[in-house]
């Protein structure tokens, strides 16, 4: 059994960690104590809040407020930091607190969690994940927690609400405990920016807020050459893809939901609803009450997702990109990709076409096969497909209806959306090896 267990590849012990995780979550979200008095819930729906919390996505088939106690809350909100920042990064911690030396298996899994492409350096990365990661949600839960004390009676409800909202919004995870999401605060922009912030950093992308951190430490001046690549191409598409949403919301429910809706009302209506997108789940509104082609947008977006080496999921911003980039240049006759003075390494193209067919494919089989179990609409459930395979966690309200296929079904979406495509697609490999041998090349017809 050792030697079976020692001759997994990254991958699969990547997934193994999180299934382990997964059981872990059910057994803690199980214990009475984490219950409110009275209440009972089947093991699905067990299974289903543990992957939505592990995943960090935020479709839920019970109300978080009406089921869980305090205690419950805790667990929940420790459950979506083991999810958010990766289990191998809590991993490192705990290798690092016993004194346990971290080796070359160690950090081959510590490169398949978080998509790095070396070795080098990934110590060092997760002790700045975990540190930023948790200043952040501390410097949030304090801002949040202290401002909800006009909104809450006691400052215990107050600073449990803020620090619970930072935790969840900096995981991109989308639960809440107010039971309405962010409904409560659809008029009060603070609340709004200050989740719109912590959203922003959780799903950037780790590296890109170290970069940032390292610039600001050595006190040097901005310029585009102190960047990597990935931060340039992963932080431009992200915030272009923020404002895609917000342009595209506003054109297409000008005459529909912001009918009659002040200017600044429509625009931070749009603006939240995009930016939750790129992995929050968090909403300050029925997401029911946009039109359709708003809608079919917001499924574009969480399809997309977070950046690579985030809380996020879907297939990634440097994805999209480099298939959209690809396309471009193939147009204009060239088979490299260029962009920022860079040439892309022909292996990124190859993997960035492979997550992005295998994506497409696993949400149209789930397409499909709802459609055969559900009695939804087509739209409700493309809604709820790239939700979970995203693991956003907005939802045209048909979650906790789904039949027990339906529930297993968004169950696989949200874990194969944050183990990544291409820890799914590797599964089935042992070791990644290329064989020793070619066979002739030859030409097909394609078109």
């Amino acid at each position: 059994m050792k030697f079976k267990f020692e001759n997994l590849s990254p991958s699969q012990l990547i997934v193994l960690f999180y299934l382990i995780a997964v059981v872990i979550s059910i057994a803690l979200l199980s214990l009475p104590i984490a219950l409110k008095p009275g209440v009972e819930w089947s093991f699905i729906d067990v299974v289903f809040t543990a992957v939505s919390a592990i995943s960090v996505t935020g479709l839920a088939v019970v109300s978080t407020p009406d089921t869980f106690s305090i205690p419950g809350i805790i667990i929940l909100m420790f459950i979506l930091q083991f999810g958010g920042i990766g289990i191998m990064t809590l991993g490192t911690f705990f290798w690092l607190l016993f004194g346990k030396k971290i080796g070359l298996k160690e950090r081959q899994l510590i490169k398949t969690d978080q998509n790095q492409s070396n070795l080098a350096g990934l110590v060092l990365l997760m002790k700045n994940i975990l540190v930023i990661i948790i200043i952040i949600e501390i410097i949030g839960g304090t801002i949040l927690g202290t401002y909800f004390l006009n909104y809450y009676p006691t400052w215990q409800e107050a600073y449990l609400q803020g620090f619970f909202a930072s935790v969840s919004a900096t995981t991109n995870a989308g639960f809440d405990i107010t039971g309405e999401s962010l409904i409560p605060f659809a008029n009060d922009y603070f609340v709004q920016l200050i989740n719109i912030i912590l959203l922003t950093l959780g799903a950037i992308g780790f590296p890109v807020l170290i970069e940032v951190k390292e610039l600001i430490k050595k006190k040097k001046p901005y310029r585009s050459s102190n960047f990597s690549l990935y931060t340039k191409l992963t932080t431009i598409t992200f915030f272009l893809l923020m404002l895609f949403g917000t342009i595209a919301i506003l054109l297409f429910d000008a005459h529909h939901f912001f009918k009659g809706k002040t200017w600044h009302e429509s625009f931070f209506y749009a603006f939240f609803q995009s930016a939750t997108t790129r992995n929050g789940g968090l909403a300050t509104m029925d997401v029911s009450q946009f039109s359709e082609p708003t809608l079919l947008v917001l499924s574009l977006l969480m399809f997309v997702g977070a950046s690579p080496s985030s809380v996020g999921g879907g297939v990634r911003t440097t994805t999209f990109a480099i298939n959209l980039l690809y396309i471009f240049n193939l147009a204009r006759g060239n088979k490299a990709v260029k962009v920022f003075k860079r040439e892309i390494h022909q292996d990124d193209i190859l993997k960035s076409m492979a997550i992005m067919n295998t994506a497409i494919s696993i949400c149209f089989i789930s397409v499909i096969l709802l459609k055969v179990t559900e009695p939804f609409t087509t739209l409700e459930i493309i809604f709820e497909v790239t939700s979970a395979f995203g693991t956003t966690g907005l939802s045209m309200g048909i979650t906790p209806e789904l039949s027990t296929i339906g529930k297993i079904i968004i169950i696989l979406l949200m874990f194969i959306g944050r183990i990544g495509i291409l820890s799914f697609i590797f599964i089935i490999s042992k070791n990644g090896h290329e064989p020793n041998y070619h066979y002739p090349k030859e030409r097909v017809i394609i078109g």
